[in-house]
């Protein structure tokens, strides 16, 4: 290295250490500068709380023992002092941690609070502040503060102290006499009836909509605030038919200063007011006037119409066929119609105040009307027959429905019942049952009479039957070809004649049951017929459902289905012959249908087939009773009888059977 460079160098070096002392003499001065500065803001802090605890000592006694909260804070909202009704209000202890009254201001209120501490600042109080805050528990509390900016010695602020009242109470109470206050006044507002409240001097406080709408006032109730109501009630009187009486009855009832309740007022378009006046006293001196008009033209018309409804039904009552008797809770009669009397044989003046179950009693009668009048006190509403007598001793027959009586509180106060005089059905009733007993009687004769006459006709025949055989085996080789074809149309002629014989016998005992009833299962009979009947070969006879199990003469209920197929059977013209017997259940009736592919029925014959003795097809074996027989067993059972069929294509029968027969079909 050259000495030149050497120089340069060192003079470099020179240079760096001269600036460092230049920088450490700076920043010991700053240090410096900043320890007095640090000095000095102790100094003042010192101050601020030796100014503090003389101004809170010379407070303490009293703020410690007010019952409102009371705090000091600094400008920036730290807590310096609170006393132990703070420290309950808001949950916060400064002995024990900080608390800032930035942290429980309510977010909502952030903005409020923040101009009201600038108007704080700027004006040194502020009075009745009221916003919401948080505990520490963060329950939402209301608060109004009171409160102002301490200052120092040079008249600068340095802190701010306030008195904190909670009037979350007061406010949940003045939230909840607002919502009432507009529920009031919304109520008013609506109601059904016109309102108009006057002061002592007769101007109007308060008015709602249906004033204006019953007065025809076009405005709002609003702008009749403050209005003469004694010039209202000119310019209203023109409205009422007695217009030139309408206000000088107002300035009585004014005048007179007592309550008026129910008094009506005709409108010139026929609509009826009910008007009510009640003077307002406070202290014994009149305060004002309410007046309310409700709109009673429906209730007056209904009035009317029940009047006379009323009167009609009186009348109606009175002299109507059934006898009406209305009976207190102690069983004495109260009211009774002219039908009663007429019934009974009694006068009024016998009835009225009378224990019925005294007068209209026989044998067990009072045992129903005591019966009758338990099931009544329970709200049960009954029906019975009653035997009795009439004040002449005769014998009676009454049918009674009866139901309990209340009264408009819904209370029990006895009952009313209709009575009906019933005797001569009853005279009639036990007149049929004798006719049925005879009648039962009749047909048992008239069974065993058919059966004695089929037997004596059947004999001769059988006798002819037999003389015939006798001359031709007696005479046999003797006779040429035509004397024989004649015994033997002879022959056959007996043998239909004692068919007939037997299908007319089956026929008169086809519409009664001899046997008691009992459970038959149908799908059994149809196999026994299968066994009995004769059925060619290329006929098939089929079941296509379960049949069901029913209540009846097993004997019948065979005919029954034996006719149908045996008629199937007869009349079938195919190669190949079908016959299908089906079921459905039709509640409350069983569904049968007999279907066939034989030579079918024309339309016009469908209800002609049911007659007795009717044969659409001249066959000897067929004597056209057969579908009478099935139509006679088939009402037994309560049931119809019906067919779809058309020529060369089939017959379908369908008929029905009631499953629980009704007790007085007959049997």
């Amino acid at each position: 290295m050259s000495q030149n460079q050497i120089e340069i160098l060192q003079r470099a070096v020179k240079r760096e250490k001269a600036a460092r002392k230049a920088a450490e003499k700076i920043l010991e001065d700053k240090s410096r500068e900043l320890y007095d500065l640090t000095e000095k803001l102790k100094g003042s802090n010192l101050k601020l709380n030796e100014l503090l605890e003389e101004k809170s000592s010379t407070l303490k006694g009293v703020f410690d023992n007010i019952n409102d909260a009371y705090l000091v804070m600094d400008l920036f909202g730290n807590v310096l002092k609170m006393n132990e009704v703070a420290k309950d209000l808001f949950g916060y202890d400064i002995e024990k941690e900080t608390f800032n009254v930035t942290e429980i201001i309510y977010e909502e209120d952030i903005e409020y609070t923040s101009n009201s501490f600038k108007e704080l600042y700027e004006k040194g109080f502020f009075n009745a502040y009221t916003a919401r805050v948080y505990s520490k528990s963060k329950e939402v509390k209301w608060i109004q503060i009171n409160a102002t900016v301490i200052y120092d010695k040079n008249n600068k602020a340095i802190a701010a102290q306030g008195i904190i009242r909670d009037i979350t109470k007061d406010k949940v109470a003045e939230d909840l006499l607002i919502e009432s206050e507009n529920r009031l006044a919304a109520l008013v507002l609506n109601l059904n009836s016109g309102i108009i409240l006057e002061d002592e001097n007769r101007k109007i406080v308060l008015s709602n909509t249906k004033f204006c709408e019953l007065f025809k006032v076009d405005a709002s109730p609003q702008d009749l605030l403050g209005m003469d109501c004694k010039m209202a009630s000119e310019q209203n009187k023109v409205l009422f038919k007695e217009s030139s009486s309408f206000v000088e009855r107002m300035d009585e009832i004014v005048a007179k200063r007592e309550p008026i309740f129910g008094e009506q007022l005709e409108m010139v378009d026929g609509i009826i007011l009910e008007r009510n006046y009640i003077p307002i006293f406070i202290g014994g001196k009149i305060k004002g006037y309410l007046w309310t008009f409700r709109d009673i033209t429906l209730e007056k018309k209904y009035n009317i119409s029940l009047e006379v409804e009323k009167e009609k039904y009186s009348n109606i009552i009175a002299n109507m066929n059934l006898g009406l008797v209305e009976i207190n809770i102690e069983d004495k009669i109260s009211m009774v119609n002219q039908s009663f009397l007429e019934m009974s044989g009694y006068a009024k003046e016998e009835l009225i105040g009378k224990v019925g179950g005294d007068i209209f009693t026989f044998n067990s009668g009072s045992n129903i009307i005591k019966d009758q009048k338990v099931k009544r006190l329970k709200g049960e509403s009954t029906s019975y027959e009653f035997k009795t007598k009439n004040k002449k001793g005769d014998i009676k027959y009454w049918l009674v429905s009866a139901a309990p009586n209340y009264n408009l509180h819904g209370e029990n106060i006895g009952s009313i019942a209709l009575n009906l005089d019933i005797t001569n059905f009853k005279k009639l009733e036990l007149q049929k049952e004798q006719i049925l007993k005879e009648l039962e009687k009749s047909n048992e004769h008239l069974h065993e009479y058919a059966h004695i006459v089929s037997h004596d006709l059947k004999s001769p025949l059988r006798s002819i039957d037999a003389l015939v055989s006798w001359i031709k085996a007696d005479n046999e080789g003797k006779f040429d070809e035509m004397t024989l074809q004649n015994f033997g149309l002879v022959e056959t002629t007996l043998e239909t004649m004692e068919k007939l014989i037997s299908d007319v016998l089956e026929y008169s005992s086809a519409g009664s049951s001899t046997q008691e009833d009992e459970d038959v299962d149908l799908n059994n009979t149809l196999c026994d017929l299968k066994k009995i009947l004769f059925i060619p070969e290329n006929i098939s006879v089929n079941v296509l459902k379960n049949l069901p199990i029913v209540k009846g003469d097993k004997t019948k209920f065979q005919q029954l289905f034996q006719n149908f197929i045996s008629n199937a059977i007869k009349f079938c013209d195919k190669e190949v012959g079908i016959v299908e017997i089906n079921y459905e259940d039709k509640e409350p009736f069983h569904q049968f249908s007999i279907r066939d592919n034989g030579i079918g029925i024309e339309k016009k014959y469908h209800d002609k087939i049911f007659e007795v003795f009717t044969s659409l097809n001249k066959r000897e074996d067929s004597t056209g009773i057969g579908l009478s027989i099935v139509k006679k067993i088939i009402a037994l059972h309560e049931g119809k009888i019906w067919l779809e069929s058309e020529p060369n294509k089939g017959t379908t029968f369908y008929f029905t059977i009631k499953k629980e027969l009704n007790e007085n079909s007959t049997t």
